[in-house]
């Protein structure tokens, strides 16, 4: 049953639209969940939904993806291979905050009388813009507006719009623009404390930034630090640009952790005064900190030769881009307010993953974004497994990136391997700078499944794309690295199976297990592909694999020895019960009741000590039904419907990276109303506070699932061995999805709707699909169009009005979420 229910913002604050997030009333209540939902970010470049004043605030935060500090991982008792150094993201100063002043009376939005107010997250526009009318003590009318936001077209860019206008008298008026250093300002001894949630950054009990470089002049001041223990180094440079009828005073100081530029007006009655502020942020592992400051100069020249009203433009054409391929609509049955809020949330959640990769060029992808310093701005696999499927069939240049991010990483991969006593690459479970920071070994570094989650995203990225370049690049050295440590960590049993023993699969509550199904499975592909590869590049061009040879040192009888590995691999099975168990021993071990189990006492990891959790069976993400998803020709229709039903009621919905999967494989059994519940669970994972934590940043790979479930559930995609095929499952309470897909340089969009499924070629060359079994040619002359079946099949969902009425996009008594769960857990 639900165990947990979203915790939707209030619709009279918080109104239904399908393009923004508008907060229409003002309550300091919301503001530790607003600080994460109305976050900007580029990839590079993020900043928390924090008002223009400073005040109120829960955590107020700038990060640039990949700038860490280091720190010394200190064990309880020490042992060999344990990771050493911890890595940390950085909240960069700050420079968010513009403090107005009117008759020397601050704007403080708690304590101040405010007769209108709005804020609005454009989606479209990729803006955040806040407009309110204050009376002052004086009874003075200020009208206050402004307009942020972080450039996508310029990576190192964010500026802020800001608009005074005292309508009915004149007033002396004072802006104060800061930039603030939070990440040392303000330390106690209670902040330092370790906290006892694993899932929650590291705070420091030292100084992180050391002030290396100051520049004033003017409106503008530029200031480098270098990080204390990594010894990375930033640039940031502040500009501001004055529009105002008469003459104006700037003054600007820089210090450590307060530097600031005060603007003093005297503003005439109902004449607007206007401040434009430019923030450039550059980083480096090398650089000089005033060349760093060099180059903020120019980004901030460029910035203000341009004007905003240009950034602006700038900003839309860019999310014009993305959503000509993103922009996945849903319409349920009946004009509803609930038809709008689907959409507004399947978009918000869209949106999140363009901001959190647009601009993501040499790093991969945190798994809070750039909204949050909470799990140390690590990379996971939720980049692999969650994020890149929505990126290769909309932004395939991204995707590269960030695979070509992980190829960066082999050189430490391999060294990790090493110190494990393996050949090959071991990729870090939790990382920034490649190597491995998960401390916590047995739910970290022991889910040796990444290397195959990578090989598999590889795949899928070089199929969808068609691009066999990447392969030769960097795809077939990640192959053949990934594959050589498999076939060194597993081993003959006597039973003449190949064994992977002491690892952990992706549910972290069953660790260091024998033969892990999801991971022998996933295993098993990869050394396939591996296979596959060397030997077509053997075969078609022997120049290129005399180069690969020489960069690997591959010997000729490698392939055969992957694919008899392959051949051999032990997968559990047990015949009586027709399940496939989640490792050699999960089904001896005693049954978790969850039921019985309090709802304060969720999510286990908090409440329950390892062991407590390990020696039974309970499970914190779907692990075999992950399986069943990403290898279903590897499962009959009847096994995937029997896991699916024994699991589910074991999974507890402690992590955000299970409700989408299940969604997805409950859609393909025919089980409407459970992939209709889990659904909604994943798309209202964070602005439903799911888990009680949004405060603490976007679940990232929540927001990928959402297309997930999207497009492989109910649109029925599949896209095994570079083919596209589909089986739709549209709900019975929806009247239409409309999902635009990249595959291989065409552009495709489906339209599904009760009576009719259109498949059309927007674009390119023709095109072969399977639709419900049956091969289809596509051009772009005319679309394909196809009638769904009337009666009930596994093939597509019963049309029966039980399952949910026009505003009931979920609910039910289907396993979710039990209590304050984060979504990727303790490691992820």
């Amino acid at each position: 049953m639900l165990r947990r229910e979203p915790v939707e913002l209030p619709e009279r604050s918080y109104p239904r639209e399908p393009w923004r997030l508008v907060e229409s009333r003002f309550h300091p209540r919301h503001t530790a969940r607003t600080e994460t939902v109305f976050a900007l970010s580029n990839g590079y470049l993020g900043v928390r939904g924090t008002h223009d004043d400073g005040r109120p605030v829960f955590s107020p935060g700038t990060f640039v993806n990949g700038f860490h500090e280091t720190w010394p991982i200190t064990h309880a008792e020490e042992a060999y291979g344990l990771a050493r150094t911890g890595q940390t993201i950085v909240n960069v100063p700050d420079a968010s905050a513009l403090v107005l002043f009117v008759d020397d009376e601050p704007l403080v939005l708690p304590v101040t009388r405010v007769r209108e107010y709005g804020r609005v997250l454009d989606m479209r526009a990729g803006t955040l813009t806040r407009e309110l009318l204050w009376s002052t003590p004086a009874g003075k009318h200020v009208r206050v507006r402004s307009t942020r936001l972080v450039s996508l077209h310029h990576r190192h860019l964010m500026a802020i719009d800001y608009e005074v206008t005292v309508l009915d008298h004149a007033a002396p008026v004072v802006i104060r623009s800061m930039l603030v250093n939070h990440q040392d300002r303000r330390r106690t001894d209670d902040e330092v404390t370790r906290t006892a949630d694993p899932r929650l950054g590291t705070v420091f009990p030292r100084r992180v930034l050391d002030l290396r470089t100051r520049r004033v002049e003017g409106g503008r001041f530029v200031v480098g630090y270098r990080t204390v223990g990594s010894g990375m180094t930033l640039g940031i440079g502040v500009d501001h640009r004055v529009q105002v009828a008469d003459g104006h005073d700037v003054t600007s100081r820089v210090d450590p952790d307060l530097s600031e530029t005060v603007i003093r007006i005297d503003a005439a009655a109902g004449v607007p005064l206007r401040v434009t502020k430019y923030v450039a942020y550059h980083t480096s592992r090398s650089a000089e900190t005033d060349d760093l400051a060099d180059r903020c100069e120019r980004t901030l020249d460029r910035a203000a030769d341009e004007g905003f009203t240009t950034l602006l433009t700038q900003q839309r054409a860019e999310l014009d881009r993305f959503w000509e391929r993103a922009d996945v609509q849903v319409d349920e049955r009946g004009d509803t307010g609930d038809s709008v809020a689907l959409q507004q949330a399947v978009r918000w959640n869209l949106f999140q993953i363009a901001q959190a990769t647009w601009r993501a060029e040499g790093s991969g992808v945190p798994a809070k974004g750039l909204t949050s310093p909470a799990y140390e701005g690590h990379y996971f696999w939720d980049t692999e497994m969650y994020v890149l499927p929505f990126l290769c069939y909309t932004q395939p240049r991204i995707a590269r990136n960030l695979l070509r991010f992980r190829h960066d990483m082999l050189p430490r991969a391999r060294h990790r391997a090493d110190e494990l006593d393996l050949t090959g690459a071991a990729f870090p479970w939790r990382t920034i700078n490649g190597e491995e920071a998960s401390a916590y070994y047995e739910a970290g570094t022991a889910q040796f499944h990444l290397n195959a989650d990578i090989a598999y995203a590889l795949r899928r990225y070089v199929d969808v794309r068609g691009d066999p370049g990447f392969l030769a690049e960097a795809g077939a050295e990640l192959l053949v690295e990934s594959a050589r440590m498999w076939a060194d960590l597993g081993f003959y049993g006597d039973d003449g199976a190949f064994h992977i023993h002491g690892v952990t699969g992706p549910d972290e509550y069953t660790t260091v297990v024998d033969d892990n199904a999801y991971t022998n499975l996933m295993a098993r592909e990869n050394l396939r592909d591996a296979a596959s590869v060397v030997e077509r590049i053997r075969r078609d061009d022997p120049a290129e694999y005399a180069a690969l040879a020489d960069a690997v040192g591959l010997r000729p009888e490698e392939a055969k020895t992957w694919r008899r590995a392959a051949a051999a691999m032990a997968i559990p099975y047990d015949e009586q019960r027709g399940i496939h168990p989640q490792d050699a021993a999960f089904l001896d071990r005693e049954v978790w009741d969850l039921d019985s189990t309090p709802r304060e006492k969720f999510p286990l990891l908090l409440h329950y000590h390892p062991l407590v959790i390990y020696r039974r069976q309970v499970v914190k993400q779907a692990d075999v039904v992950l399986a069943m998803f990403l290898l279903g020709d590897e499962f009959t229709a009847e096994q995937k419907r029997r896991n699916f039903e024994y699991y589910e009621r074991l999974t507890t919905g402690d992590s955000s990276l299970s409700a989408c999967v299940q969604a997805i494989v409950a859609a393909e059994i025919g089980e409407e109303k459970a992939a209709l519940d889990y659904f909604r669970y994943a798309l209202l994972m964070d602005l439903g506070d799911v888990a009680g934590n949004v405060a603490n940043g976007v679940h990232i790979a929540s927001a990928g699932g959402v297309w997930m479930a999207l497009a492989y559930g109910f649109a029925g995609l599949r896209d095994r061995g570079g083919e596209l095929a589909f089986t739709p499952r549209l709900p019975t309470s929806w009247a239409r999805l409309r999902l635009p897909l990249r595959f291989r340089d065409r552009q495709l969009e489906i339209t599904l709707t009760e009576r009719r499924e259109t498949y059309r070629l927007v674009e390119g060359e023709p095109l072969d699909v399977t639709v419900r079994g049956h091969r289809y040619r596509l051009t772009a002359a005319e679309p394909l169009e196809v009638s769904p079946p009337s009666s009930p099949s596994t093939s597509g969902f019963a049309r029966r009005t039980e399952a949910g009425g026009p505003t009931d996009i979920g609910g039910g008594d289907h396993r979710l979420s039990t209590g304050r769960a984060d979504g990727d857990g303790l490691e992820a």
